[in-house]
């Protein structure tokens, strides 16, 4: 008589392999687990049901206890469930054939109030909609759109947008002239931007640094497109673990223009500063010119970061003493 006098027990119940859950009465463990199995078609011998959140398996005397509308997941014999961080690792390898994932992120951002959930849904749905294994303008005309119809492909426009920082660094090197006072020495200088220019041209502006087609080792970025900050000026690494591919969409094409080449040694405070003053001291010939392109141009003193990376502050780094001038013989710079 005792056993008529428990309750059914209402919970919320899913396989592994399914989202949707499923709500069940019963009065006991293995009521629930043969009304289980038969919904999901599993076989009831070695199977068994876990809570949701953090896969502790249930016996008879846990089942009791459960609260109303508990979150279980049935698993088959060769099955195991962790955890809700289960999903999470299903999200994170989550593929070409997302397109139910988005429209279930799209249903429930429409009908979400809460400013912190439809940012992370928004989140969610920047980088789950991934079109980064296209490469040409006929197969992703959205994220072409607002781009001049002379690129055909993404590495290519990805390769003029980082000319096209390296050639405002250029101007901004060639402006610096104007700061020269003695006529001699803005000459002086001016012919060292000439070099600058002829050097910047046969490397192709760097734009290799964005190219996702270029060697790995000339590159900035994965294969696939994707891009890690390298942490401000003065650490080794980013400690946010800031990533982007803007390869995978108009979106992250967009806030990709947002992160900075940044000069560890600073380009306007520091590296013209103490290039003037070398040629103020020395013969122009006797300057070590390409210590002082690399610092300007290349990624031996650029640094690629996420805009919150990026210290706005004086670096209070300095140019090495010891390479401003040449020793011995040096290679043609100059021309």
């Amino acid at each position: 008589m005792s056993g008529l006098s428990k309750k059914n027990k209402i919970v919320k119940i899913r396989s592994l392999n399914e989202t949707k859950k499923y709500g069940m009465a019963a009065t006991n463990l293995k009521e629930l687990l043969k009304k289980g199995c038969k919904l999901f078609q599993i076989p009831p011998f070695g199977s068994r049901i876990c809570l949701y959140e953090d896969g502790t398996e249930l016996t008879e005397d846990y089942f009791q206890c459960l609260p109303d509308n508990a979150e279980l997941v049935l698993l088959a014999m060769d099955e195991s469930w962790t955890g809700f961080v289960f999903d999470i690792s299903l999200l994170l390898n989550t593929g070409r054939n997302s397109g139910l994932l988005i429209d279930a992120a799209k249903g429930l951002l429409s009908k979400e109030q809460s400013p912190k959930r439809r940012k992370l849904l928004g989140d969610l749905l920047l980088h789950i909609k991934d079109n980064s294994e296209t490469e040409n303008r006929s197969d992703d005309e959205d994220w072409f759109q607002g781009i001049d119809v002379r690129f055909k492909t993404k590495s290519a426009y990805m390769r003029y947008n980082c000319e096209s920082r390296i050639r405002g660094y250029m101007k901004e090197v060639d402006s610096y002239a104007q700061t020269i006072q003695k006529p001699k020495l803005k000459d002086q200088y001016r012919k060292i931007v000439e070099c600058f220019v002829m050097q910047l041209k046969s490397d192709k502006y760097n734009g290799c640094y964005f190219n996702r087609t270029e060697k790995e080792h000339e590159r900035l970025c994965t294969k696939e497109g994707w891009f890690t900050c390298q942490g401000a000026f003065d650490q080794d690494e980013c400690k946010s673990l800031h990533s982007i591919n803007p390869y995978g969409n108009r979106e992250s094409r967009i806030l990709f223009s947002t992160w900075n080449l940044d000069h560890r040694i600073e380009k306007k405070r520091t590296v013209l500063p103490a290039l003037v003053e070398a040629l103020h001291n020395h013969k122009n010939s006797n300057i070590n010119l390409d210590y002082f392109y690399n610092l300007l141009f290349t990624r031996e003193n650029l640094k690629l970061v996420h805009i919150v990376c990026h210290k706005k502050g004086a670096h209070d780094l300095l140019c090495d003493k010891k390479k401003i001038y040449q020793k011995g013989k040096r290679k043609v710079f100059l021309v």
